[in-house]
């Protein structure tokens, strides 16, 4: 949005590495910064495209809001924020700023054959020096239980291994929140363990987060890892 588990929050800023200085004294500056790093501008699936918002989008994402409104908002504290068009609009020019940065890659996850929102999701809370990426997601209610969550996140677990050289990739969310825990059981990701009264829960207490991952390793044990819909239509 930081947000939860949102599909378009602000994330943590990326990390750019300082220069080191070797033993025969020569400096090594960062390598490019993240802002060149080439992303495929769309995301083909079998069901769903995923790509990131546009000033166009305007009107879709807000319809979207407004029918996920109580659905939402006990989950991700800035469904409440976003209160008008123009809110709606100014959100997505900023996620449209990080995204140009590579600072956060949010995306919405279309209907491949009508071009219907369904959702949020993306990349966030990025470290190019680590190359470790969080994916969050949100799903509008009439679209839900259809397995189109589960096939972005997929589409985005591709494009972190397959092209932006990722070693980590982690999914956190609410133990109270059962539908979102099912796409990272479902997907194969580990379940790390709890991170204890780390975050803002429903009623703004203190509350846990499970924390859900994939490496390397992981993901080349994935029988869908290969599978096809890689960003070509």
């Amino acid at each position: 949005m930081a947000r939860d588990v949102d599909g378009h929050g602000p994330a943590k800023c990326y990390d750019i590495p300082r220069p080191r200085r070797p033993s025969h004294g020569r400096v090594h500056l960062p390598s490019a910064p993240p802002s060149s790093i080439e992303i495929p501008p769309i995301l083909y699936g079998k069901r769903v495209l995923v790509r990131p918002f546009s000033e166009e989008d305007t009107a879709a994402f807000w319809a979207a809001l407004e029918e996920s409104r109580s659905h939402l908002e006990p989950w991700l504290p800035w469904v409440q924020y976003v209160r008008s068009v123009d809110d709606a609009r100014a959100d997505l020019a900023r996620l449209h700023a990080r995204w140009l940065t590579r600072e956060d890659l949010a995306v919405g996850i279309f209907d491949r054959e009508t071009g219907r929102l369904f959702g949020g999701s993306g990349l966030h809370r990025i470290n190019w020096t680590l190359r470790l990426f969080e994916i969050g997601y949100w799903i509008r209610p009439s679209a839900e239980g259809r397995g189109y969550v589960t096939e972005a996140v997929q589409l985005l677990v591709r494009l972190a291994f397959d092209r932006l050289e990722a070693n980590r990739v982690e999914i956190r969310m609410d133990p109270e929140n059962l539908h979102s825990r099912r796409i990272p059981e479902r997907l194969g990701f580990v379940l790390e363990g709890t991170l204890r009264r780390s975050a803002p829960g429903r009623d703004g207490t203190p509350s846990d987060r499970h924390v859900f991952s994939l490496v390397r390793d992981d993901y080349a044990r994935l029988p869908w890892a290969t599978v096809a819909g890689d960003g070509r239509p």
